[in-house]
């Protein structure tokens, strides 16, 4: 038996007896007059399910049964059955966001919470929260619910199914109290993807000994300045990267001309800088004043391919799919500005179309040079997840070919943001994205049904004698009574 689309309306009958149209009944093979456990996210009640005569399937539900499961509105969404005649309502789906302000429109109104219920549009109950928007007595979170009409509905829900976390606080998230927090929603059998930011050395140490380890340049963590002079006269060029870095921050890319000496191409106030140093010595003085070393990836550069004389590298967004597969839902491809470092657009990089340069740079070869990268980010997405002791669902992967169409992975980003999907050509791409992404909600959440236990780990769901009194609005045809 697979998921059952419902639409659930509330009446105003007092008691614990809920009303199934037939058809609803016969689908998730349940007889008339039966006890069923009905669930909403952390809250279950016990309720006798009653027949009644209407096409297609329908729910309707008791008010006081509506409110003690803190059902934020009525309307469409999926049915599973489980084991022992237990009927889970929802998915509800959270997006974790960062706090600090106390317009929860302005710290919660992302356009990914928007994407996300478009995704999940008549399929599942999704919002925004923040730590501090849960009471962990009563089990509940105070969700934000994006309006089609435009605005943010506040509403107290149970603990969610699954959570997305979209943290992107990156000091905070590494603090000891956020661990806690997201480890006590594990506790509950909450799963949560996408841990936490990644931190560049780490993401090297976990491909060492993986066959995908030859893809990655190579790479020192906290890097000596010896280690850093023998690498920069080993190669043409290189980096040095800082570990928690994000968007072409703190960067510096260093060469060395024999007979000519040492050069440094930097951002600084918001402009492109080039130095030569004659030595070594004063070029690493000027680095160690402004940045510390062993926060550091000191990297070998490779020769990319180029358009207009500017290098271009890949952003390969992968997604978790319904089936727990890693799949391309984008591919972007930049192009550096004039002398800058990276190719981030905030530093003058410019976003193209991936097989139009290719077809420029390998002619004929372009399909085959494309496909052999798929193959390979596919091969990195499923090693950097072996090795990662959190659940993954997303990852952008900074990847760039050489001018023999080797590819090269420089970087893996696990909460990457979604600018290549803002081409105009990138549109459809960026909605299967978000539909891949609602799909893994369900497989994380095990919302689905057919197949025995279908609830793994989660905590048994028990009654609050102090949640049935909250005040609560329903919707009945798309009206707030």
């Amino acid at each position: 038996m697979g998921l059952i689309s419902c639409i659930i309306k509330a009446n105003d009958r007092t008691g614990k007896t809920v009303f199934a149209s037939r058809d609803l009944l016969r689908s998730l093979r349940i007889e008339d007059a039966r006890s069923i456990r009905l669930t909403l996210g952390s809250k279950s009640t016990d309720v006798i399910v009653k027949s009644f005569s209407t096409k297609g399937h329908s729910l309707r539900i008791p008010t006081s049964v509506a409110r003690f499961l803190k059902l934020p509105f009525t309307g469409k969404c999926l049915l599973s059955r489980q084991e022992n005649n237990e009927i889970r309502v929802g998915p509800l789906i959270g997006m974790l966001t960062a706090s600090g302000s106390k317009d929860s429109s302005g710290r919660r109104g992302s356009e990914g919470i928007k994407q996300l219920m478009r995704a999940g549009k008549d399929r599942s109950f999704v919002f925004a929260f923040a730590k501090n928007d849960v009471d962990w007595g009563n089990e509940t979170v105070i969700g934000s619910f994006p309006q089609p009409s435009g605005g943010w509905l506040r509403r107290k829900v149970p603990l969610p199914d699954v959570v997305y976390n979209r943290f992107l606080n990156r000091n905070e998230e590494r603090s000891s109290s956020m661990d806690r927090f997201k480890r006590r929603l594990l506790g509950k059998g909450i799963p949560v993807f996408n841990w936490s930011f990644f931190d560049k050395g780490d993401v090297y140490k976990w491909l060492e000994g993986e066959s995908a380890y030859k893809y990655i340049p190579e790479s020192i963590v906290s890097p000596s300045t010896k280690q850093i002079k023998q690498l920069v006269e080993k190669y043409p060029f290189i980096y040095l990267k800082p570990t928690h870095g994000s968007a072409g921050r703190g960067i510096y890319r260093l060469a060395y001309v024999p007979k000519h000496g040492y050069y440094i191409r930097y951002r600084h106030g918001g402009k492109n800088v080039q130095i030569r140093y004659s030595r070594f010595d004063v070029m690493m003085n000027m680095i160690e004043k402004r940045s510390n070393m062993s926060r550091y990836v000191a990297q070998q550069g490779v020769r990319l391919i180029e358009l207009d004389g500017c290098s271009v590298d890949f952003r390969f967004h992968m997604i978790k799919n319904g089936n727990n597969e890693w799949v391309i839902s984008g591919i972007g491809a930049k192009k550096a500005g004039r002398g800058s470092v990276t190719t981030h657009v905030r530093n003058g990089g410019k976003l193209i179309m991936p097989m139009r340069l290719l077809s420029g740079v390998f002619g004929s070869r372009a399909g085959k040079v494309l496909d052999n990268a798929k193959k390979t980010v596919i091969e990195l997405a499923e090693a950097v997840e072996r090795k990662c002791p959190e659940t993954l669902g997303e990852l952008g992967l900074d990847i760039g070919l050489d001018r023999r169409g080797n590819v090269w992975m420089f970087e893996a980003n696990a909460k990457p943001g979604h600018t290549i999907f803002k081409h105009p050509s990138m549109k459809s791409a960026g909605r299967n994205s978000w539909a891949h992404l609602f799909e893994h909600c369900l497989y994380l959440s095990k919302f689905r049904g057919g197949r025995g236990n279908e609830t793994g780990n989660r905590h048994p769901r028990m009654e609050s004698k102090n949640t049935t009194s909250d005040k609560i609005r329903f919707e009945r045809n798309g009206k707030i009574l």
